[in-house]
């Protein structure tokens, strides 16, 4: 893809030393900002340090593919823009970009509550809950009991959802302190969502939004912070880089606008190769039955009836019945959350899971790093690989109290054939 499409610093060179540089560059940065670092200097300095973080992880996020197309991928991005013109610590932040912050809420929001209305039968009958705690991409440690809730309550989860994010939005854009008390409602379901399940950094991020539209009496009652006083007017080159921002947005705004009415809205798309103004929304379809990808391995290298196999396990996603689901957000497993996907559709659509088997034939570190523990082949790489589908569900309380397993699973079919190293690269 060419530059002008996808601007990225790996245009002008691509290495894995590259990439690693640019990761530990952009931590060192953002740890800089959190110890305050770049509010020492002059006015600039913090604006640069912020804008530097953000063009690194447009680097990587243009050029990420598969493994980066996530919605909260373009979140960050967009929300990490703004913040380049919040200006440093010692003086007033400008209204006009908490406004830009209360307008990237409302399209997260209302976008999502627009994608599920249009999207699944299930959002408009409230049975979308029925399924969801168990059929997510990643469950969480308290999923199996969410799931497991009465049925009545899962109506009124779907009714809340409905009101938060197709009538609690537009009260963001009101006074105070309708506008604050919105916010407040969004950070409660944002709540609700971290504790039912991992969305990697979708659910803070959104509450770290929702702060733009709360005053300082709300901010003052949450959290106890002495509010900072004598704050400076922002400099005349920051008010005018905020007027160049907002007449920015405001033109960029036009597509995502129009995206939102339209019938046929799209979801988590980018209409500037920037990614400064998009369109989001989550879960317009809801799976009712679980399926997952168990890969194996064997160190018989020509697998018949009696060959045993081992399973890798994912770092969180269902594997062993019996191990509880983890909590992982806001860290992002992109691979389990790629294995989610890949047991959605036929093995052509999902290329990487062939790479994947040739790595672990391999016997690639980094990969098996990428894996759950125990590694049942870290002595030596195993001779074949193969991936089996299994359809998988929430063990009943009766079940659990038997078994003490969290989850019950039941043998679909094969996914991926038996694959040895020499036919794995020749079909890679």
């Amino acid at each position: 893809m060419p530059f002008r499409r996808a601007p990225s610093l790996f245009h002008l060179q691509y290495s894995d030393r590259l990439v690693t540089g640019v990761a530990w560059t952009g931590a060192a940065l953002a740890a800089a900002a959190l110890l305050g670092l770049p509010e020492q200097g002059p006015a600039w300095l913090s604006a640069a340090a912020w804008l530097a973080m953000w063009a690194l992880y447009l680097s990587v996020v243009n050029v990420g593919q598969t493994f980066y197309g996530f919605g909260w991928e373009t979140l960050l991005l967009e929300a990490g823009f703004l913040a380049v013109f919040l200006g440093p610590a010692s003086t007033t932040p400008p209204a006009l970009v908490l406004w830009l912050f209360r307008w990237l809420l409302f399209r997260v929001e209302f976008g999502a509550g627009l994608i599920k209305l249009r999207g699944d039968r299930c959002w408009r009958d409230l049975t979308c809950l029925d399924y969801h705690h168990e059929t997510q991409p990643l469950p969480g440690p308290l999923s199996w009991w969410f799931h497991h809730l009465p049925k009545p309550l899962h109506r009124a989860e779907v009714l809340a959802n409905h009101a938060t994010q197709l009538v609690v939005p537009f009260g963001l854009f009101a006074p105070q302190p309708v506008a604050g008390t919105a916010a407040l409602v969004i950070v409660v379901t944002q709540a609700w969502l971290l504790v039912s399940g991992n969305f990697s950094w979708l659910n803070l991020i959104t509450i770290v939004l929702a702060v733009s539209a709360m005053d300082d009496a709300l901010l003052g009652a949450v959290l106890p912070v002495d509010l900072p006083a004598g704050l400076a007017a922002p400099a005349g080159w920051q008010q005018a880089t905020v007027a160049a921002l907002v007449v920015l947005v405001a033109a960029l705004s036009v597509r995502p606008a129009l995206n939102l009415v339209g019938r046929r809205q799209l979801m988590n798309a980018s209409f500037d190769p920037l990614r400064l103004v998009n369109t989001y929304g989550a879960f317009g379809a809801i799976t009712r039955v679980r399926r997952e990808v168990v890969l194996e391995g064997t160190d018989d290298p020509l697998p018949g009836p009696g060959t045993v196999w081992k399973e890798y396990q994912f770092k969180a996603k269902p594997g062993d019945p019996r191990r509880r689901p983890r909590q992982v957000a806001p860290y992002h497993l992109r691979l389990d959350w790629l294995a989610w996907f890949a047991a959605m559709s036929s093995p052509p659509g999902h290329p990487w899971l062939l790479t994947l088997a040739t790595r672990l034939l391999e016997g690639d570190r980094p990969t098996r790093r990428l894996l759950g523990r125990p590694d049942p082949f870290a002595d030596r790489p195993p001779a074949a690989v193969r991936a089996r589908l299994y359809r998988y569900r929430f063990t009943t309380p009766a079940e659990r109290r038997q078994t003490g397993a969290w989850w019950s699973r039941e043998l679909l079919g094969e996914y991926l054939p038996p694959l040895r190293l020499d036919r794995a690269e020749r079909r890679r």
